[in-house]
């Protein structure tokens, strides 16, 4: 892990650079970047309709989230075989290892390669072995969890679900994703009952550009067990109670806020007033590679924008352990390296 900073001061800066934390909102698709685009695109002979990495990255000019959509599906066209699955996650875990990530659970969305045709095997299995070389060579553990997209059917959901059951000991939850507006999580209640019987982890995005009701939705029908984005709750104080109460956790995503208009100014954004309502918040990519941040870059420019305190970023980051799936073991491991690191800024990490 990467630690080296000025013990001398508490920088709150510094500090969100160095502590260890936790990953789990990231579409890894969305890591795919511009030059492994048209790397992977030559390699598989896939024709793209830009003419450089250059131009393909001057198109990332999104106004909400159905433009970035659009193009965000055109850029996974060049993922055809197991290997191009495994090279982009583990471009990412790169990327990870050098912003401290030391666990993230990685969504996936295989409707998006089902329907050109590339098998469910050939995305897990790239993906799973991505994972293992995080963990054997990086010492990043990760996760799995597998993303319905609500702009299709809940008899697609359904049908994915079946198609990825022979798989699963590679993936331990399905999420909800794509075009929130006009999608509510009840269009999606039987498959999520589905999914709980057969233990899966829940999750599903609400509250990004939907309103509280949705977030409820999340809450009462599909039963989850994490909110990703989860940002409209400042528009319903009784749900903003509930989520003290509860500590259900809300992955937040605070650039991704920005570049899809969310917020105008990330100077604007609620993560603080959520986080001091006693919310279990926490920090974000989304889509790194189209929001302009990775990690360290959207817990940087959110502790500028919002003037947060090195107690905060202590608390996110104890909040990113809190709403990880994992063992007891593990999350007080993870505890005790977030100390370590407190403690090495002056600070006693409790």
């Amino acid at each position: 892990m990467n630690t080296a900073h000025n013990t001398a001061a508490t920088d709150p800066l510094a500090l969100a650079r160095a502590i260890p934390k936790a990953e789990l909102h990231i579409h890894i698709e969305g890591s795919l970047e511009p030059e492994l685009i048209f790397a992977l695109a030559q390699r598989n002979g896939v024709a793209l309709p830009y003419a450089s990495v250059e131009a393909l990255r001057a198109a990332y000019a999104f106004t909400d989230l159905q433009s970035f959509l659009d193009i965000y599906y055109a850029g996974a066209s060049v993922l055809l075989t197991a290997q191009d699955f495994h090279d982009m996650a583990w471009a990412y875990f790169l990327r990870a290892q050098t912003d401290n990530v030391v666990h993230a659970e990685l969504f996936f969305d295989p409707q998006t390669h089902t329907a050109r045709g590339v098998p469910m095997a050939t995305v897990i299995d790239g993906l799973a072995s991505a994972c293992r070389q995080a963990q054997a060579e990086l010492g990043i553990s990760s996760a799995l969890i597998l993303c319905f997209l609500r702009h299709l059917s809940e008899e697609d959901a359904f049908s994915t679900l079946e198609a990825a059951l022979p798989y699963r000991e590679h993936f331990i939850g399905v999420g909800l994703d794509s075009s929130e507006l006009g999608h509510p999580p009840e269009k999606f209640e039987r498959v999520f009952a589905r999914c709980r019987e057969l233990g899966l982890r829940l999750v599903a995005h609400a509250g990004e550009e939907g309103p509280p009701a949705y977030m409820w939705q999340a809450i009462d029908l599909l039963k989850v067990q994490r909110i990703d984005h989860g940002v409209a709750a400042l528009q319903d104080p009784l749900l903003m109670a509930e989520l003290a109460h509860t500590r259900l956790p809300l992955t937040v995503c605070p650039l991704s806020n920005l570049k899809l208009c969310v917020v105008s100014d990330l100077r604007d954004h609620p993560l603080k007033t959520m986080l001091d309502a006693g919310l279990c918040v926490t920090v974000n990519s989304d889509d790194p590679a189209y929001f302009g941040g990775y990690m360290n870059a959207n817990w940087v420019q959110t502790v500028q924008a919002l003037g947060l305190t090195c107690d905060d970023v202590l608390a996110l980051a104890r909040n990113s352990f809190e709403a990880s799936f994992i063992g007891d073991a593990q999350r007080t491991g993870f505890y005790s390296a977030v100390r370590r690191t407190a403690q090495a800024f002056n600070m006693s990490g409790e």
